[in-house]
């Protein structure tokens, strides 16, 4: 589970981490005062995701007028799927330097790692991969765990002065302990920067929970839900194992499996899978069933082509079929649709749909092809 900015910065100041004057808000009134109080700001929406910046989450201000306009925006549209409860507006810092540092798991390793660069405020994995020379890793022996000659090193790579090395020290500490008292899978600070004044401040925090811990944060367990986008909350609402993604073709199927490597072949392909939607329940996939999971797509703004890929056992063909005529027949909007479907009763499933002009496959690979060549129009 996903803390909320404004909430691992409350952690990390609870462990001596220097974070910015800040205020959390609730309403573009708040926002304004707030921003007329700080001055030249950053305002930036709480949402349990990354890449906020590129989806307009993140904006900068000084005019406490255009501070309202950026807020309405923000908790009317919200971002990437969420929507948005709160925004934290922060003084923005003057900065000399931006670095990254970070303490996660290394499961090869069996150990927790700490991840530093003298480049911030970039996805480390990309980094990892273009510029290996720019990032440290250090593994702790579990038997011992932390030990002060992980700041030293890590400072000396950074090229951190020798005066700032104790208040790295405090830091990299603090994030240890985070990492043990939350049960935490990883604490990131990126960027964490060196101010014109030479302290070192953490400009943004990620602080990641293990789920299978969360029994033992009662406090936090009941934030979980939290984490589901509006689709994935009106899905679950329709007993759908759902998860959105950030592509545009829809994906249906029946089986956990199914789903996935239909969505590994559209990626194949060059398209982007919108969702993974699986329709199965216990006793196979019911019209009504596949019906609400059509309707649920064909109403996303983002889905540009629905693929539904059908390996019929316990599941009937035809039922799937009417289910798809029923979608087309009650949803108001109306998109291309492929089927693919294989096993019990596809002759007369695939003589329904073809009926209304669908196209049906039983190669999976044709269908997906085709879903693919639609969605690029």
């Amino acid at each position: 589970m996903r803390l909320l900015e404004y909430e691992a910065k409350q952690v990390f100041r609870e462990y001596g981490i220097k974070t910015p004057e800040g205020v959390l808000c609730r309403s573009p009134m708040e926002v304004k005062e707030a921003v007329a109080r700080l001055g030249e700001s950053v305002i930036k929406a709480q949402v349990p995701v990354g890449g906020r910046g590129l989806a307009g989450g993140v904006r900068f201000t000084s005019d406490p007028e255009e501070a309202v306009r950026i807020a309405s925006e923000l908790f009317e549209r919200g971002v990437r799927g969420y929507r948005v409860d709160a925004v934290l507006v922060e003084k923005k810092v003057c900065v000399n330097r931006e670095l990254y540092l970070s303490v996660t798991v290394d499961r090869s390793a069996r150990s927790i790692v700490y991840l530093a660069s003298r480049l911030g405020g970039v996805e480390i994995e990309e980094l990892a991969k273009k510029k290996p020379e720019e990032v440290i890793k250090i593994n702790l022996d579990p038997f011992i765990g932390y030990s002060p000659f992980v700041a030293r090193t890590i400072a000396s790579f950074l090229g951190l002065p020798p005066s700032a090395w104790g208040e790295f020290e405090r830091i990299t500490v603090g994030l240890y302990r985070i990492m043990i008292d939350y049960d935490a899978e990883l604490v990131e600070i990126n960027p964490l920067v060196v101010d014109c004044g030479g302290s070192l401040v953490a400009l943004d925090a990620k602080i990641l929970v293990d789920d299978n811990s969360l029994y033992r944060h009662p406090a936090l367990a009941g934030l979980k839900s939290r984490e589901l986008t509006e689709e994935e909350r009106s899905a679950r609402e329709k007993g759908f194992t759902y998860v959105s993604l950030d592509g545009y073709i829809g994906v249906i199927g029946n089986g956990a499996g199914l789903t996935m490597a239909t969505m590994d072949l559209i990626e194949y392909y060059g398209g982007k899978p919108a969702n993974f939607l699986d329709v199965w329940s216990g006793g196979g996939a019911s019209r009504d069933r596949v019906k609400e999971a059509v309707k649920l797509l064909l109403e996303n703004p983002r889905v540009k082509v629905v693929l539904v890929n059908i390996f019929g056992g316990m599941t009937r063909c035809d039922e799937v079929a009417m289910g798809v005529r029923q979608a087309l027949e009650e949803a108001p909007v109306k998109k291309p649709i492929v089927v693919r479907l294989m096993g019990t009763n596809q002759e007369e499933g695939a003589r329904i749909l073809r009926e209304i002009g669908l196209d049906v496959y039983e190669d999976v690979d044709e269908a997906v092809r085709k879903a693919v060549e639609l969605a690029r129009g």
